[in-house]
């Protein structure tokens, strides 16, 4: 992963309501959430969520697919994946002092 992906997504990851909308659309998993259900589950605003989520699109950690009149926002786990490796490459110089973090694996 390149340096300027990586400050991407945590410069999209360091703001209150943008981590919070991305740990609930990791938890939702594949299927992900509707704006609708975001908003009402987070207590955000439509217009500010909206912000939210293309900033965290933006970055390459979520992204939406359209089902018929619905917007479906999903986590990009591999982006997740890949960001999670970066932080732990080479972590402890090359010593077994903490578990790696195990990759997300989708069905």
């Amino acid at each position: 992963m390149k340096e300027s992906q990586v400050i991407r997504s945590l410069a999209a990851l360091a703001h209150e309501a943008r981590l919070r909308v991305f740990r609930v659309l990791v938890v939702a998993g594949p299927s992900g959430l509707t704006p609708s259900t975001l908003a009402e589950q987070l207590g955000i605003a439509p217009n500010a969520l909206s912000f939210h989520l293309k900033e965290l699109s933006n970055a390459g950690l979520i992204h939406a697919e359209r089902q018929g009149r619905n917007l479906l926002y999903s986590a990009t786990f591999p982006a997740m994946n890949n960001l999670l490796a970066y932080l732990t490459e080479n972590c402890c110089q090359g010593e077994s002092c903490i578990k790696a973090p195990s990759s997300c694996q989708l069905p």
